[in-house]
């Protein structure tokens, strides 16, 4: 094995590591929020924009990344995708300490299960791109799916596709700047754009059920405070696995993400699991199995294109 291969392969296994604790952090973000009671999604999602920011100035801070981020502000429409990007995360964030405190793991784990699909038809109605076969029939089930959970369990999916879409369309915009933002500055703008929001929640709620932070203990103040660590940190350990490997194995471990949470909700939580919702989950598996099973396909054509190219 040459020193090239040997570095390659390093990189390979750093990339994965990296993209699984992602995972495996978002996986068990529903007990964190929920270890927050009795503070509401709304307080929560207020704390965690104000502290992310604090946690990416002092990232900044230590990695001398000052320049950079000064680089990226003098770009009025890096600024505008940025403020965009925040909005979206903004809507995904609340949305999911919502669906979480409210006892709706098992519906957020469903919007993650077809972000995957959402990702494709982005790809093909703004970036016009063209899609195989199989990724339409994956897109197919998928939407069989979401019909099957209206039809037979009676309830609109609000909050899995609310998800799927804001976190769709966030990721789209992040492939857009691309290498022109950085993971913490990009993190640090969307979080500044979204201080109003957050002072306008923080006070509502102080004038009405009153604040939580400091009035429960030191231990959940401290859970508390931890917010924007527990933002921050999957969102950089993402981007730093996202530059070693390629988006097909990103596209494979994404998934440990949402069968957590549904372990989560369904088995941890006790959440309703009626054979209706079975159903519409068995067609969202089966969009996954063939969504995966033409990535493995791809994969190994490139691979045999490559090989195949005269040196």
């Amino acid at each position: 094995m040459t020193p090239t291969s040997t570095a390659t392969r390093a990189t390979q296994t750093a990339g994965v590591a990296y993209a699984g604790g992602a995972y495996l952090l978002w996986g068990v973000l529903p007990l964190y929020f929920l270890l927050l009671a009795p503070t509401g999604p709304w307080e929560v999602v207020a704390w965690r924009v104000l502290l992310s920011l604090l946690f990416c100035v002092i990232l900044l801070t230590v990695t001398r990344g000052w320049q950079a981020f000064g680089a990226i502000v003098r770009q009025p429409r890096l600024l505008g995708w940025t403020a965009l990007a925040g909005v979206l995360i903004y809507v995904n964030w609340q949305v999911f300490v919502f669906g979480t405190l409210s006892h709706n793991v098992v519906e957020t784990s469903l919007g993650y299960f077809i972000n995957p699909i959402m990702t494709v038809l982005l790809g093909v109605f703004v970036l016009k791109e063209r899609i195989r076969r199989l990724q339409w029939v994956a897109v197919g089930i998928a939407s069989a799916a979401v019909i099957v959970i209206v039809v037979l369990y009676r309830s609109f999916p609000w909050i899995a596709l609310s998800l799927t879409v804001s976190f769709g369309v966030y990721g789209l915009i992040k492939k857009k700047i691309g290498p022109a933002v950085d993971a913490i500055s990009g993190l640090t703008l969307e979080s500044f754009w979204l201080i109003p929001i957050a002072v306008v929640q923080l006070v509502l709620v102080a004038t009405g059920s009153g604040l939580t932070m400091g009035a429960n203990g030191a231990g959940h103040a401290v859970l508390l405070a931890l917010a924007g660590v527990a933002t921050a940190v999957p969102l950089l350990l993402f981007a730093a696995g996202t530059r070693r490997i390629d988006l097909t194995v990103i596209g494979m471990i994404q998934f440990v993400t949402p069968v957590m949470q549904f372990i989560i909700g369904a088995v941890v939580l006790g959440e309703p699991m009626p054979i209706e919702r079975w159903v519409g989950f068995v067609f969202v598996w089966v969009a996954i199995a063939v969504f995966l099973v033409d990535l493995v396909i791809a994969t190994r054509r490139g691979r045999r294109n490559g090989r195949s190219k005269p040196i």
